[in-house]
């Protein structure tokens, strides 16, 4: 009776180790992922509500690809996992942040086209104009609203296809995706803020124009509340098009964080 009793408890505790040891190396990478994942891993989110967040996460994870992962002794993954499930979780949450990037980028140049760079400035935790902001936050309540926690799982469990456990991605290959999403957030932020361009384009030609025609007239003064109404006017019609636009290229990201966009 002792005998199978002590067995029992060795396999107990062997499981138990095993457990333990596969939720640290699955939390390893969602906590570098949550360092800079958009939405939960803001500076404004309290870090109890980051920590909470990562290990409901963990819990989620762990089942499902415990028994995908090499084996491991003791309560512990070995050392290595400390630094390549930190750099597989970075990579993925860098995937999406880029594409967040992207949106205030875009609101920057807008801001700038429009003369509106300067109006609230300093309302979010990082400076940037009040168009960024607003881009920003909208973009980052959409996919919160349409269910970013239940894609993060989704991609976290498809993350261990692309981005092996204990395996470090090649430098190589890491910097060439580092240097094709950063060209696509710009190229992305630039598509999204094309309409504040174009009027902005036509407005300094038209002002032109017609500082040529009267060189008597501060054009100058007639010209800037045309801008800023024009601006918010623009930013009113524009957004409910920008944001499709931006989500898409979000879910492309969380569908495929190593591909090349």
């Amino acid at each position: 009776m002792n005998v199978v009793l002590l067995d029992s408890l060795d396999h107990i505790m062997a499981l138990t180790q095993l457990w333990l040891a596969a939720g640290i190396a699955v939390f390893l990478r969602i906590g570098a992922c949550f360092l800079v994942l958009p939405g939960l891993g803001e500076a404004m989110i309290p870090m109890r509500v980051k920590l909470g967040a990562a290990l409901a996460l963990t819990c989620l994870v762990t089942p499902a690809i415990v028994g995908d992962l090499p084996p491991m002794s003791g309560a512990l993954p070995p050392i290595r996992f400390f630094l390549t499930e930190a750099v597989a979780g970075l990579i993925l949450g860098l995937a999406l942040r880029l594409t967040v990037h992207a949106l205030q980028i875009a609101g920057t140049i807008a801001a700038q086209s429009t003369s509106l760079s300067q109006i609230m400035g300093g309302a979010s935790p990082d400076p940037q104009p009040a168009m960024g902001a607003l881009l920003m936050l909208s973009g980052v309540t959409l996919a919160i609203i349409a269910g970013l926690h239940l894609h993060l799982v989704a991609a976290f469990l498809r993350s261990y296809t692309l981005l092996p456990v204990g395996q470090m991605p090649l430098a190589g290959d890491l910097g060439a995706w580092g240097v094709a999403r950063v060209a696509a957030s710009f190229g992305l932020a630039l598509s999204l803020a094309a309409p504040f361009l174009i009027a902005s384009l036509l407005y300094n030609v038209a002002l032109g124009v017609i500082n040529k025609a009267m060189p008597q007239l501060m054009v100058a003064f007639v010209g800037a509340p045309a801008i800023t109404w024009g601006g918010l006017f623009l930013l009113l019609v524009t957004t409910p098009f920008i944001l499709p636009v931006w989500f898409t290229a979000f879910q492309a990201a969380l569908i495929s964080p190593l591909g090349v966009p």
